[in-house]
Parts: structure tokens; C-alpha cells; sequence
């Protein structure tokens, strides 16, 4: 039996597929290679995992029914991780399009092949943006989330709610997880992070938001890989305590669960930025701006049914996991 990671040739797809095979499960990834950003360093990342005798690529779209239902159809994947998604919020503003094709489209295609497929559980990509304009921190996946303030929290949101009709109607168990600003080595060279280094690097501005009155709960990737990992042995049952006279967001009497996945300490942008310059060794010239459209000021994530459900929560340090992106950054790009 094989685990399906979506999104393979993305960061945190890659992250997984990489800690899964280092487990000695046999991996079917599946990416469409677009060009939302450099494609090269999506082949990178493929090229890292090619040779291994347990890993198969497939290169496909999520809206290509035909071809998923086929994926699932030998039923060799016991447990399906959906990390291919649309991503990032700011780019929501331009093409809305794009995340209705990926996010729901394919999504529910997803779906549909885990529910024909016996499939035992479809882990997903949820996102802290759905938490929108809530303003109670910490976070908690026991909040209602129905102000999101971005297309791309909407899609997220609507993901949550296609997987938990399809655990009611279905019995498929479902676990949606909400990433917290996921950084680290081999990253999306869209994150603030990346262009951070990038645009330092080169002697150019960087653009802070908000005027630097930011915070973020920035998640070290390999945090967010264990935390994955994990749960793929954790079949979601249903809540018999769960009430419709006070429902409960986090569960359900369907086999359905959502988890925070995030380091649960907030870090100022600006403390970000001068983490960042010490391990460049180059001050940053920085372009304050107001927020953008979509934004919010600050996430921070209540990770206590992670920690209780698997017995880990996120701890790596912003100073640690920044070295390591550096230190990486310069050995990719040979700096």
C-alpha cells in the first residue's frame, strides 16, 4: 500500500514525500508543474527525490478527472495526502480564477476518487488564513471561521467544509490542517522569507506590510512535516460528545477533524527581518507600506489537540530555522 502526496513537486509536498520515503513508505506524487513560480526549482526538488525505487511521479492535474480516478483506481493508496493547491493570498487579487480550478475543482475530484477508491483517509491543506477576521488569539480549530477575508481563505474554508459532507455522507475520514506561515529550506520563492534574502542579497528594498506592525506564527517546515507524518496514523473517528445544540467546529459525528499546525509563538516581522540580516550579514533596506488587501496583522496558533492527538507540537526557534534557510539559500543558488 502506497501513500498519495498531491502537490510533490511543491515545498511542503516535497518535505513529506522526502520524511515518508525516509520511512520506508512507498510514495505516488503527483504535481501539474505550473509556472505560479519557477518551475525550476520545482524540478529541483523532483530531481532530489528521483532514483528511489519506492517514489513515482506522475505529471497531472488536479482537474483532470479522468486521469486521478485512475491514480486511485488500482487501489494501491491507502492514505491520500492533498497538498496541490493555488496558493498565496495577494495573487487571489488578481487571478480568482486559478483558485476556483485548483482549490475546488480539483479538490473535490480528490474527493470523489478516495470515496470510489476505499480509501482510508485523506489528509488536506487548510491554511491559518481561514481564521480571516477573527481577532481571539490564540487561534483555536473550536472558533467558527465564516469572515474570511481573501478568496484564497474562502477556497481553504470551502475545503473544509466539501471534506466534512463527504465524512457525513460517506464515512470518509477527513483531517484538514491549518499551516501556519511554513518556511524553511527549499521554500516558495513567493513567501516573505524568500524575497527577503532574495531582494537583500541583492542590495535592493524589501516591502514590509503594515509598517513592520506584523506578527506571524512562522512554522519551520520540518515541524509541519512530523506533525503530517504522524497523523497519517491517526484515523479521524467520530465525536459521540458532539452536539448540534452547540456545535463543535473542530469535530463532528462524522469521522472528521481539524488541527492548527503552527509554532504557537508569535514573531514580530520586524524581529523576522533582523533575525534575517545577522545570518546574511547585510542590512536590509526596508520600503514601509500600508497593509494589503486581504492581509491580517497577526496569526498565532492554539496547538493543544495536535499536541494531544500525537504528542508533538512545533518548537523549532525563528533563529534556528532562518540559519538553515539561509544556509541553504546560498548553497542552491551558489551565494
Amino acid at each position: 500500500m502506497s501513500i498519495l502526496v498531491t502537490g510533490v513537486a511543491g515545498f511542503i509536498g516535497f518535505h513529506v514525500a522526502r520524511a515518508l520515503r525516509a520511512r520506508g513508505v512507498p510514495v505516488i506524487g503527483i504535481d501539474n508543474l505550473n509556472d505560479y513560480y519557477d518551475v525550476d526549482l520545482k524540478q529541483a526538488r523532483l530531481r532530489f527525490l528521483a532514483g528511489d525505487d519506492g517514489f513515482q511521479f506522475l505529471q497531472l492535474d488536479l482537474v483532470d478527472k479522468p486521469a486521478i480516478d485512475r491514480v486511485f483506481g488500482d487501489g494501491k493508496i491507502e492514505v491520500a495526502i492533498n497538498l496541490a493547491a493555488q496558493a498565496g493570498v495577494r495573487y487571489s487579487l488578481i487571478n480568482p480564477q486559478a483558485y476556483v480550478r485548483s482549490n475546488l475543482e480539483g479538490f473535490i475530484n480528490v474527493l470523489e476518487a478516495c470515496r470510489h477508491s476505499n480509501v482510508k483517509h485523506l489528509i488536506y491543506a487548510s491554511s491559518s488564513s481561514v481564521y480571516g477576521a477573527v481577532t481571539k488569539m490564540p487561534f483555536s480549530v473550536h472558533q467558527n471561521v465564516d469572515h474570511p477575508v481573501s478568496l484564497y481563505a474562502a477556497s481553504k474554508k470551502s475545503n473544509e467544509l466539501m471534506a466534512h459532507s463527504y465524512s457525513h455522507l460517506f464515512g470518509l475520514p477527513t483531517t484538514g490542517l491549518r499551516f501556519f506561515t511554513v518556511y524553511g529550506p527549499w521554500g516558495r520563492p513567493d513567501m516573505a522569507l524568500f524575497l527577503f534574502t532574495k531582494a537583500i542579497l541583492a542590495g535592493e528594498p524589501i516591502d514590509v506590510f503594515n509598517h513592520g506592525q506584523m506578527r506571524r506564527d512562522f512554522t519551520y517546515v520540518d515541524d509541519i512535516v512530523e506533525a503530517i507524518v504522524r497523523l497519517t496514523k491517526v484515523i479521524p473517528a467520530p465525536n459521540s460528545g458532539w452536539s448540534g445544540e452547540a456545535p463543535d467546529p473542530g469535530s463532528s459525528l462524522a469521522p472528521y477533524r481539524l488541527y492548527n499546525i503552527g509554532n504557537h509563538n508569535p514573531v514580530e516581522l520586524m524581529y523576522l527581518i533582523e533575525v534575517l540580516e545577522n545570518c546574511l550579514g547585510r542590512k536590509a533596506i526596508k520600503n514601509f507600506l500600508p497593509m494589503q488587501p486581504g492581509d491580517v496583522p497577526a496569526t498565532y496558533a492554539d496547538v493543544s489537540d495536535l499536541e494531544h492527538m500525537v504528542g508533538f507540537a512545533p518548537k523549532t526557534p525563528i533563529e534556528t530555522g532562518v540559519e538553515r534557510f539561509v544556509r541553504w539559500y546560498r548553497e542552491y543558488y551558489k551565494i
